[in-house]
């Protein structure tokens, strides 16, 4: 077991981060914000421009890596288009891209865009989505869909652990803006990252951010190594790894930058808000705990120490 991404995929992420920066950076999603029905015209030329959509994450393993360092680049930008979706996106459909769902409350990021989706649910039901319901915050609307068949549990893996490398993406930026801000900000004269109360509380950030990278890194390896029902198992432990470290880092990371840090002037603001639907969608915390404790039982994950 090799817990690293390639120097390839590692190569294939910088270069998308220096793409997105140049293709407006933050400025995309405040300008999807304005616009939603925009998303897709601003940044599937870059993707197009990176052949992003000719990654094969399912079939080949390098494809797989660089998928995943696209999605933390994404995630990074805050980049207002379903990247880790449209990669994860099933080969026997004539989909653009595949969501997992809540079967109870099935939800998407999708306002704005009018590609043809995909859903499935933890059990395999696959279906698509007819018509996008009301808007709510964030891009998300509810969704109607048709069902299609049963047999989409090899898919489930792949389409939970590629947006909790987005959703890591996310955690580096809110961490690397914070530091930068509290080396910025000075208060009795001094900066306000000299205080041990600040290294304090950015310590505890990075830690929950360096598990999640590591935890990431296994589940992908597991997604090309492991039987549906284990990489099932090792994608929810991931999901639930990074919503909990998101909660623990954005509230660290608003409490350093204090107001403003709610601002919209501020990028801090626009990357927590939008980290919502990754965080919440298609279940939160408890019921991620809840539904991985039920598929685990008294077994335990599987691992080296199993």
């Amino acid at each position: 077991m090799i817990l690293d991404l390639s120097d390839d995929a590692k190569e294939f992420g910088r270069q998308a981060l220096k793409a997105f920066e140049g293709a407006g950076g933050d400025q995309l999603l405040v300008q999807a914000d304005a616009k939603p029905d925009t998303r897709a015209g601003l940044v599937t030329p870059v993707l197009d421009g990176l052949g992003a959509f000719e990654l094969e994450p399912r079939s080949d393993a390098d494809s797989l890596e660089a998928a995943a360092a696209l999605c933390r680049a994404a995630g990074y930008w805050a980049l207002p288009y379903p990247v880790a979706e449209r990669l994860s996106r099933p080969e026997d459909m004539d989909v653009d891209g595949l969501f997992v769902i809540d079967a109870d409350a099935p939800a998407a990021a999708l306002h704005g865009l009018d590609n043809p989706w995909a859903t499935v649910t933890l059990d395999g039901t696959r279906c698509t989505v007819a018509e996008l319901g009301a808007s709510g915050p964030s891009f998300a609307t509810a969704l109607e869909l048709a069902a299609v068949d049963s047999t989409g549990l090899s898919d489930v893996a792949l389409a939970l652990v590629l947006p909790s490398w987005t959703l890591l993406g996310m955690l580096d930026r809110a961490i690397d803006l914070t530091v930068a801000h509290v080396s910025l900000r000075k208060q009795f004269g001094q900066a306000l990252s000299s205080f041990q109360g600040v290294q304090f509380q950015l310590t505890d950030a990075e830690v929950e951010r360096s598990g999640v990278d590591m935890l990431a890194k296994h589940a992908l390896w597991s997604v090309a190594t492991h039987p549906a029902d284990e990489a099932i198992n090792d994608a929810l432990a991931l999901r639930l790894a990074a919503i909990e470290a998101a909660e623990v880092v954005f509230r660290v990371c608003h409490q350093l930058h204090g107001a403003v840090g709610f601002c919209d002037e501020t990028t801090l603001s626009w990357l927590s808000r939008y980290s919502q639907p990754l965080r919440r969608l298609p279940f939160g915390v408890s019921k991620t705990r809840d539904t991985l404790t039920a598929r685990l039982g008294r077994r335990g994950l599987t691992g080296l120490f199993s």
